[in-house]
């Protein structure tokens, strides 16, 4: 009897499980509640998956053996209780691929910097000529990816609501950049919950692990002293020594394993700000661990430069310079995102609120931003924080319009900074189409 594997959601990490799971030999059959696009149709009918779109029929689900669920969909809805009711392992992408490769695995996690980490670290691990693919929420899925073109090593950015979804995976290398509220919606409100899914990372881990973190964060500190993991620590810290790991001295970050030091000046990193040295120093750390020649490690923290969407500069006009940092979806990153300008900055904020708490930003916003442009169908609750912050708010409807308007406030040598603070869902497919829409709307001025 061939095992059923139904998949939940026909998105990037549906489809690649599903033909991972065609491969391994289960009958397959995919389910998404909205419309499949005509990309993804092809590649199931290519492969002779079937599949349904704008339904769930339960009739076909209940009986599967093993349940992928796409990220997006909530561990509450109705049809995933009743699959757990009904004894259906419901796992992630993640846990179902990770069952089918042999490869060495680094796995990053955080509120904010995990997009840049990973692409940092796969960077540096190419360059130092290892077999190495990246997965994860960027690119191909990683069930594609092991089924099609399967690699001696991953970089996996994986998210909380991937993580949550998992049994069994344990990365050799486990990243957690950070933790501050975000994606609280899906966790009843409750940090606690939130924090515990991001420590899922390590759950699997042994004492033949790495575990890599930011030992600034008093959040991940507190939790690991009463949630001890197996693996080997190595934290990375901008204010203390640290005997194994990664610190900062007088400008330069060294890196120690077991008495190996590297030893490389912040002023040579290519990507400014004390969070992309953060960003750097779990990178390198990585890179250390999986014996990347020191030179090689130096070189490309020299030639990194970040990713697009995240305080990305657009263009100077008139003496403005834009900046697009739509990655940033939580209050933490747009934190960062104000910490890192240098003079008056009017600020493009808003779109689906996921239970900010706007109050760590007050100071920030009082020292730097001289207006706020809502960008959001429901602008009361920034309206409501920065009120007394901030003289002129105004309300924008579209891109193009809250780029327009910040064309006009903006004088010479002061900054526009699109740093949302909130997901993008209202107004914008993603935070990509919104930083592009962005961009657009600057070289349109």
């Amino acid at each position: 009897m061939r095992k059923r594997l139904v998949v939940l959601g026909a998105g990037e990490s549906g489809v690649g499980t599903a033909i991972l799971g065609k491969k391994e030999g289960f009958e397959v059959f995919v389910s998404d509640k909205g419309v499949i696009t005509d990309q993804y149709k092809d590649v199931l009918r290519n492969f002779d998956i079937q599949w349904e779109e704008e339904q769930h029929t339960e009739a076909k689900i209940l009986n599967a053996d093993v349940v992928m669920k796409s990220p997006g969909i909530p561990d509450k809805i109705a049809l995933v209780e009743k699959l757990k009711k009904a004894g259906v392992k419901v796992v992630s992408e993640i846990e179902f691929a990770s069952a089918y490769t042999t490869a060495q695995i680094v796995g990053i996690t955080g509120s904010n910097g995990k997009t840049t980490t990973t692409m940092l670290t796969h960077y540096i691990l190419e360059k130092g000529e290892l077999e190495v693919n990246m997965a994860g929420n960027i690119g191909d899925s990683f069930a594609k990816q092991v089924a099609e073109k399967d690699a001696p090593v991953y970089v996996l950015e994986l998210s909380s609501f991937q993580l949550d979804g998992i049994e069994d995976f344990a990365p050799h290398i486990a990243v957690l950049t950070n933790i501050t509220p975000d994606h609280l919606d899906r966790y009843e409100y409750e940090f606690e919950n939130y924090i515990a899914s991001k420590f899922r990372i390590a759950m699997n881990q042994k004492e033949e692990d790495y575990f890599i973190y930011d030992a600034d964060d008093s959040v991940i500190t507190e939790y690991l002293d009463k949630h001890p993991v197996r693996s080997r620590l190595l934290p990375f810290s901008l204010t203390k020594k640290v005997e194994n790991g990664a610190y900062l001295e007088e400008e330069n970050i060294i890196i120690t394993i077991d008495n190996n030091i590297i030893k490389m000046p912040t002023t040579k990193l290519a990507a400014k700000g004390g969070h992309n040295v953060k960003n750097a120093m779990a990178a390198a750390t990585v890179s250390q661990l999986l014996k990347i020649r020191k030179t090689t490690i130096r070189e490309c923290l020299e030639n990194f430069h970040g990713v697009e969407h995240r305080l990305e500069n657009v263009l100077k006009i008139s003496n403005v310079q834009y900046i697009n940092d739509s990655k940033a979806t939580n209050v933490n990153a747009t934190f960062y995102a104000l910490d890192a300008m240098k003079s008056a900055t009017v600020w493009i904020v808003g779109g689906v609120d996921k239970g900010n708490d706007y109050t760590e930003l007050y100071s920030l916003v009082n020292e730097k931003v001289k207006a706020i442009i809502c960008l959001g169908v429901d602008n009361s609750k920034i309206i409501n924080a920065f009120g007394n912050c901030v003289d002129n708010i105004v309300e924008t409807q579209s891109m193009k319009e809250a780029v327009n308007m910040a064309y006009k406030i903006a004088e010479r040598n002061e900054n526009v900074l699109l740093s949302p603070a909130c997901a993008s869902f209202d107004l914008f497919k993603n935070y990509e189409e919104r930083g592009r829409q962005f961009k657009e709307a600057v070289r349109e001025l």
